[in-house]
C-alpha cells in the first residue's frame, strides 16, 4: 500500500496555497478540483481561460476555427460560470466526466467498458480531449469497441415502414430483398437455395478429383468416370448463379458501382469459365486452356462470404489490420533473407549441397522459421 509521508503531504499543501479551488457542477453532481490541475492541458475546454470561445470554435463552429481570439470577447470567459452558486455548470454526463477529471489529475485517460462508445466520444469532443490520449491499458479495448461499432453500422439496414414499402419500385424491393433476405419469405427461400448450390458446386469440384477406380494400375477420377453427371450438376449451379447475378445487376441502384464491387467480380469469375469452356471443349488445340479455366471454379467458395456474416466481419477485420499484417509479412521476409544468406555461406564449400544460391535456401528457411514442418533438405555442415 502506498504511503505519503508528512513532508510530501506538506509540499502538496504548499503547492495549493496560492492555487484556486474550482467547483464544477455536472448535471447536478458536484466535482471540486484545483485550477492548476485543469491548466495542465490548456488546449482543452476546462484548461482554457477562454472557455466559451474554445467551445464555439472547436465544437459548434469548426469552420471558423482559424479566427483569432479578440480581446473584445473577454466577457465570454466565464460563460459557463454561475455567479449565484459560484461554480461552473455543464449539462453533460456526470459518470463519464469522472474519468475526464481523472485525466486532468493524473494525465492518464481511461476508457470505461460499460459506457456507450458514442456517448464517450461525444463527451471527449465537447471537452476538447483527443481519443489518442487514451492510456495503453485501455486503448486496445477502445479500438476493439470502435471496430465493433463500425462493423455493426455496416451491417445495419434501416427497416422501411409499411407506407414506404408500398411506394418502392420493383427494382428497389428486389435490391432490399437481396441485401436483407429476412424481410420476405421469397427472398429467404432464394437465399437458402443459392447457398445450397454454392455448397454443391464446391463439393463437386472436390469430389471429381477423387480416384473412383483403377484400370491397369492407372487411376480414373470420378470426374472422368461420371463426366455427364458432374456436367449436369455444374450446369445447374451455373444457371442459378447466372440468374442471381443478372437479378442483382438489374436491381442495383448504381450498376457501375456494382460491376466494380469485389462481390461482382467474384460472381463473374465463378460463372464465366463455364461459358468459355463450352466453346473450347471440342477444340483440341486449346484443350489445355480449358483445363486451366476449370481451376477458376474454386473461386465459387468466396460466394459464401455473401451468405455468412462472420466471413464479412472477418474481411472487415483483415482490412482494418492491413498495416499490421503488412508489417508482419515484412518482418518475416527480412528474417527469411537473413537466415537464407547465412545458410548459403555456411554450406557454400560443401560438396553436393542443395543450397546453390540464396534463393535456393529460401524454402528451407521458410519452413524452419515458420515452424510449418521439418525440412526435407539435409544439411550436412550442421
Amino acid at each position: 500500500m502506498l504511503e505519503i509521508s508528512f513532508f510530501q503531504a506538506k509540499d502538496l499543501a504548499v503547492d495549493h496555497v496560492s492555487d484556486e479551488k474550482l467547483s464544477i457542477n455536472i448535471s447536478g453532481r458536484k466535482f471540486e478540483t484545483w485550477k492548476n490541475t485543469l491548466e495542465k492541458f490548456p488546449e482543452t475546454l476546462l484548461g482554457s481561460n477562454e472557455k466559451v470561445i474554445f467551445h464555439l470554435f472547436t465544437v459548434e463552429l469548426p469552420l471558423y476555427s482559424f479566427v483569432s481570439l479578440d480581446p473584445s470577447f473577454d466577457h465570454f470567459q466565464e460563460f459557463f460560470y454561475d455567479e449565484d452558486t459560484g461554480e461552473y455548470f455543464f449539462d453533460r454526463d456526470p459518470d463519464i466526466f469522472r474519468h475526464i477529471l481523472t485525466f486532468y489529475r493524473t494525465g492518464k485517460l481511461h476508457y470505461p467498458r460499460h459506457e456507450c462508445l458514442v456517448a464517450y466520444d461525444e463527451e471527449l469532443s465537447f471537452f476538447g480531449i483527443m481519443p489518442d490520449l487514451i492510456s495503453d491499458c485501455c486503448y486496445e479495448d477502445y479500438k476493439d469497441k470502435k471496430r465493433e461499432n463500425q462493423e455493426r453500422l455496416l451491417e445495419e439496414r434501416i427497416e422501411s415502414t409499411d407506407a414506404t414499402k408500398l411506394k418502392q419500385t420493383l427494382q428497389q424491393k428486389m435490391w432490399a430483398a437481396f441485401e436483407n433476405p429476412h424481410t420476405s419469405s421469397v427472398a429467404l427461400v432464394f437465399y437458402y437455395v443459392t447457398g445450397f448450390f454454392i455448397a454443391v458446386s464446391v463439393l463437386c469440384n472436390i469430389i471429381e478429383t477423387i480416384p473412383c477406380w483403377y484400370v491397369n494400375d492407372t487411376p480414373t477420377s470420378c470426374g472422368d468416370a461420371y463426366e455427364k453427371q458432374f456436367f449436369v450438376l455444374d450446369t445447374a449451379c451455373v444457371i442459378i448463379f447466372t440468374i442471381e447475378y443478372l437479378l442483382r445487376l438489374y436491381a442495383a441502384p448504381d450498376r457501375c458501382r456494382f460491376l466494380r464491387s469485389i462481390m461482382s467480380v467474384i460472381d463473374v469469375v465463378a460463372i464465366l469459365p463455364y461459358y468459355i469452356g463450352l466453346g473450347l471443349q471440342n477444340n483440341k488445340d486449346v484443350s489445355g486452356a480449358f483445363v486451366t479455366l476449370r481451376v477458376f471454379r474454386v473461386f465459387r467458395i468466396f460466394k459464401f462470404s455473401r451468405h455468412s456474416q462472420g466471413l464479412r466481419i472477418l474481411g472487415y477485420t483483415l482490412k482494418s489490420c492491413a498495416s499490421e499484417l503488412g508489417f508482419l509479412v515484412f518482418s518475416l521476409a527480412m528474417a527469411i533473407i537473413i537466415f537464407a544468406t547465412i545458410m548459403y555461406y555456411a554450406e557454400k564449400k560443401v560438396n553436393d549441397t542443395r543450397f546453390t544460391s540464396i534463393p535456393a535456401a529460401f524454402w528451407y528457411t521458410i519452413v524452419t522459421v515458420s515452424f510449418i514442418c521439418i525440412p526435407y533438405t539435409y544439411v550436412p555442415w550442421i
